[in-house]
């Protein structure tokens, strides 16, 4: 059983600046749809004002708020922030939120969007708006439903957003597997960063995960896990540089959420990044990931 969030305000509207592609996050629950799965929705709340503010500045908060985003942090972003685009961030953003709670309840959960890890404290930049990966992990802590999260960090980009946004705390880990030489230049220091050089096959890319993974989990001993589940580093990926097949994405999602429900974690997916010309097959990717994530739990929970 796979338990996904999803909102309609997932797919906001093509601003008319930018050059990201929202309809992937439709295409992606056709997808899941029609796999005839076991799945169960979930619709999130939107993330409220001061939960944004505990890890924003409360100056950019306001800014997306009111839709007023200044034009230089607007193109940091890549599309200008528009009324929708604040009601999709919310809803992304209270989505992993959810996600969160559907996990610890579930073993695993995901959110079929968010996994923005490029946002920082006063702008968005790559993309992103929020992180919601590091609001709803600091929303854990201070509802006491969590001590010590760690942030699995999949994505072809380093989340250098996350790792700025939670670099002074010792209950938040970073790990940060990525494309050396892709974006963004100037990489933030997450707790364990690993640089890969282009074109990293199955086998390398597997291998650098099994020598890093049990040795975070055992050295920092979190009780939860996000893990940013971008398959941009697939090998067609039109922004990546890796390059991972189909079957090295599956055996990584299997290895991730394996190495946490080993342990009895409970770990939540956000969707992250995947870019392409064809967007359908993106969100096939996308689908496709979440499936053997959810097929894993159940392989431990049947155990």
């Amino acid at each position: 059983m796979l338990h996904v969030v999803h909102h309609a305000d997932y797919m906001a509207p093509r601003p008319e600046r930018g050059t990201f592609k929202f309809d992937k996050y439709y295409l992606v629950m056709e997808e899941l749809r029609a796999s005839a799965a076991p799945m169960t929705e979930h619709a999130p709340q939107p993330m409220p004002r001061k939960w944004l503010e505990a890890v924003h500045d409360p100056a950019y908060v306001d800014e997306v708020f009111r839709a007023e985003v200044p034009r230089d942090k607007e193109r940091r972003i890549g599309f200008p922030v528009t009324t929708r685009i604040r009601d999709r961030v919310r809803h992304t953003n209270g989505g992993t939120w959810l996600a969160a709670q559907l996990a610890m309840e579930h073993g695993y959960a995901a959110n079929s969007a968010a996994g923005s890890h490029h946002a920082l404290a006063n702008t968005g930049a790559g993309y992103c708006v929020f992180n919601d990966l590091a609001v709803a992990s600091n929303r854990l802590i201070a509802e006491s439903d969590a001590s010590r999260i760690l942030i699995i960090d999949l994505d072809v980009h380093q989340g250098d957003g996350t790792a700025s946004l939670t670099a002074t705390r010792e209950d938040i880990i970073t790990l940060s597997l990525h494309a050396e030489k892709n974006f963004p230049v100037r990489k933030a220091r997450s707790s364990i960063d690993i640089g890969l050089e282009d074109h990293t096959d199955d086998e390398a890319y597997l291998n650098v995960l099994a020598k890093t993974l049990p040795e975070t989990f055992d050295r920092f001993r979190p009780d939860f896990v996000f893990y940013q589940a971008g398959v941009d580093p697939h090998i067609n990926d039109k922004l990546g540089r890796l390059a991972l097949s189909d079957d090295g994405l599956a055996r990584r999602d299997r290895y991730v959420v394996g190495q946490a429900r080993m342990r009895g974690l409970p770990i939540a997916s956000a969707l992250g990044g995947g870019y392409g010309d064809d967007q359908r097959e993106v969100a096939a990717r996308h689908a496709r990931s979440m499936l053997t994530m959810a097929a894993e739990n159940v392989r431990f929970a049947c155990a």
